[in-house]
């Protein structure tokens, strides 16, 4: 299961975040994944949810997921299509000069958190 290995970098990227800011809780953290990421999104939130326990400034960290569109180029043809669909082949031309141009990353979009500052103003 990469997925564990996955929330192991996010949390340790995470943690040198809230180092370098000074954020002491992390509410939710988004992620954009693409939909020929190889993450299967079920087993990524149960790793995440176990692994967040491990880290104060996670531990109360909802994962959002935003799930990108897989999306293939043909270089024969100039269109693009959707990948799930129809694989390498290019539905409008029939070439295989194809490549895929998004749909297989994974990437934080968005982090909710609060810092020492956020703290102190509402003292």
């Amino acid at each position: 299961m990469h997925e564990m290995g996955i929330v192991i970098h996010l949390a340790k990227t995470l943690d040198e975040l809230a180092d370098e800011k000074h954020i002491t809780k992390i509410g939710s953290v988004t992620l954009s994944v693409g939909e020929v990421s190889g993450i299967v999104n079920d087993l990524f939130i149960d790793a995440w949810n176990y692994f967040r326990q491990k880290h104060p400034v996670l531990y109360d960290a909802e994962m959002r997921i935003e799930v990108v569109k897989a999306v293939t180029h043909c270089d024969g043809c100039g269109k693009n299509y959707e990948t799930l669909k129809y694989g390498k082949i290019c539905p409008h031309c029939g070439s295989s000069e194809t490549w895929l141009i998004e749909g297989n990353g994974c990437v934080i979009k968005e982090i909710e958190a609060e810092t020492d500052d956020d703290v102190a103003g509402d003292q």
